[in-house]
């Protein structure tokens, strides 16, 4: 039989009117890594449902991987490549591509009878994954783009219609300034999306491919870039890599030379803002274990005073001090373990609550999104579990070393 459990169980579960202190300091121990294992499991499913929410909304307007002009990526100029079926099948060919879409932009101006704006006109074609938009989509239809017919269709985020004053099926005539002069092109708003990322929702109308290579005036077979999505995003510098060496650098029959970028190059300030949340809920995580620990420590020494006479009676029997030693440790896991299966009780609920009602809800102009969303990451759940109880029962070794150290003539004082 374990005799230090066996001990620590019988304290534990003892109840001893005369014991005024160590029952409130067991309640405050218990809340303590409660309050701390209920606040990290928040903080780490609202930082993981940020960065992934934020993250899929820039890799759904522009996927994982860009390959482009050189002088496109790495210049000011917009300037077609040639994306042919070789070069689609080149790039499908790549190790961990999942999918493959052709793209190019247009700058215009939409312009109504009360109101103008500049935009980025956005052509896809058949081949397009439209699955981010429709997840977005607010009102109309996503129309069946092309890249050998114009269907004279385009779609506007929430931020446009609003400044426009347009709603789906309503027309709309485009401007397109260049050097061969002004163009003009009347358009029928099929649908509008939202998505709550200003530096896109601003910018960007999605139209035919085949509409914005003509008005760029491009060469069959151009356009502005292919999109590449990955099939596991930890994987993207990996796959870059297979592409620098397959694809980049090389020239099309016009003598454009081909090159890449992810989408974290793409994006720096977004992913920089994303990367600072990691440093923000590792300092949440690092204080509520300090807090935790101390709350733990604090309350022990109180038990270990309170039951000084116990453990002089235990030496006086024999006990050696690792018996002595084991025993407050079995004790302490006891209580950490309520706090830990409340503190689950409490974090896990919050999140479930959340995710349910969306009830804490943010200015999405400033957080890129309208409610807090949490992720229910079950490894992280684990670990977070763990470490709470690893780091609990660490710092709880010290106090222990006392409780082993009382001598059984001195214990006598405390009766």
């Amino acid at each position: 039989m374990n005799l230090p459990l066996f001990i620590a169980r019988r304290i534990y579960s003892a109840n001893d009117a005369r014991r005024k202190v160590s029952r409130p300091a067991m309640r405050i121990a218990t809340a303590g890594v409660a309050i701390g294992l209920a606040v990290m499991l928040v903080s780490v499913s609202v930082v993981f449902g940020f960065k992934h929410t934020i993250r899929d909304k820039v890799v759904g307007f522009g996927s994982h991987i860009t390959v482009a002009n050189f002088m496109s990526l790495h210049g000011r100029d917009t300037r077609p490549i040639c994306i042919d079926d070789s070069m689609m099948a080149v790039l499908r060919s790549v190790g961990g591509v999942k999918h493959v879409q052709r793209y190019a932009f247009k700058q215009g101006i939409l312009k109504t009878d009360s109101d103008f704006l500049g935009v980025a006109f956005k052509g896809i074609a058949a081949e397009y994954d439209t699955t981010f938009i429709h997840d977005n989509l607010v009102s109309g239809s996503i129309p069946a783009f092309s890249d050998s017919a114009a269907q004279g269709k385009i779609l506007i985020s929430k931020l446009m219609a609003d400044k426009l004053r347009l709603a789906a099926g309503d027309k709309v005539f485009a401007y397109f300034i260049d050097g061969g002069g002004v163009r003009v092109r009347r358009f029928t708003v099929s649908g509008v999306y939202q998505t709550n990322l200003s530096k896109f929702d601003e910018a960007v109308c999605f139209a035919d491919l085949y509409t914005t290579v003509r008005l760029n005036g491009w060469q069959p077979g151009q356009a502005g870039g292919a999109e590449l999505a990955v099939n596991d995003f930890d994987n993207v510098d990996a796959v870059e890599e297979a592409l620098v060496k397959k694809v980049n650098r090389t020239t099309d029959r016009y003598g454009e030379t081909y090159s890449s970028e992810t989408v974290q190059d793409s994006n720096p300030q977004i992913f920089t803002w994303l990367d600072l949340l990691d440093l923000n809920v590792w300092i949440i995580l690092a204080l509520m274990l300090c807090v935790a620990g101390f709350t733990m420590i604090s309350g022990l020494l109180i038990i270990i005073l309170e039951r000084t006479s116990t453990i002089g009676v235990l030496k006086a029997l024999g006990a050696r001090g690792a018996t002595v030693r084991k025993t407050f440790l079995w004790f302490a896991v006891f209580i950490i373990g309520k706090g830990m299966l409340i503190g689950n009780a409490a974090g896990l609920g919050l999140m479930l609550l959340q995710r349910l009602t969306g009830a804490v809800r943010l200015d999405a102009a400033t957080y890129y999104v309208d409610v807090v969303p949490v992720e229910f990451n079950p490894l992280a759940i684990l670990l977070l579990n763990a470490a709470t109880l690893i780091v609990s029962v660490i710092v709880l070794v010290a106090p222990s070393y006392l409780a082993s150290r009382v001598r059984p003539a001195r214990s006598m004082r405390y009766e």
